[in-house]
């Protein structure tokens, strides 16, 4: 059985919204204002080979889909561009990046079905609505937060107000260049 990693750059007042600037909103592209090094794109190209499939929300897959088939990023682009990919979406009906797969239905029975069907990682990126989503079903098993020193005020946030009381255990900590990357195992600790 598989696990399900969420990954996302986020702010110190843990906004996600749109850090590579594709959604044209108003702190879009906000990563790029800091350096992740070396040891960051290590760690972001890792976490991608650990991946079976990556699982995606519309939106996110929309940017994607029309972005990382035109970029020659060596490895990670071939890994990418070749993974299977899932999407949930209650529109999209023909999806155009190869290996795309729609989920439709029951998003706690689907995603549970996509877990126990590979061995490795379930990678999702983005997706702000879904990872809330997953978050509220109990269904996350790790955090991947790379976290950069800026507060952005605004913007869609990775936990959602009054989202419910998580526990998550701190595995392991790195300084990226500018950013750091945080690993969080779900825990069963009550608070």
């Amino acid at each position: 059985m598989g696990k399900l990693v969420v990954t996302e750059f986020v702010s110190l007042d843990g906004v996600m919204e749109d850090p590579g600037g594709s959604e044209g909103t108003k702190h879009g592209a906000w990563t790029f204002k800091f350096d992740r090094g070396a040891a960051g794109d290590k760690f972001k190209l890792d976490e991608l080979i650990a991946a079976d499939a990556q699982l995606l929300g519309r939106v996110t897959y929309d940017g994607f889909a029309a972005a990382w088939p035109k970029i020659d990023a060596g490895e990670f682009s071939v890994k990418m561009n070749g993974m299977p990919k899932f999407v949930v979406s209650t529109t999209l009906t023909d999806p155009s990046w190869n290996n795309t797969t729609v989920l439709h239905g029951d998003v706690r029975d689907s995603v549970s079905e996509l877990v126990s069907r590979y061995a490795g990682d379930i990678l999702v990126a983005g997706s702000a609505r879904l990872v809330q989503t997953l978050l509220a079903f109990d269904l996350v098993d790790e955090l991947h937060l790379m976290v950069f020193p800026i507060v952005l005020g605004s913007g869609k946030r990775l936990f959602a107000d009054g989202a419910d009381v998580s526990a998550f255990e701190l595995v392991s900590t790195q300084q990226t260049g500018e950013a750091a990357v945080l690993t969080l195992q779900r825990t069963a600790k009550s608070i």
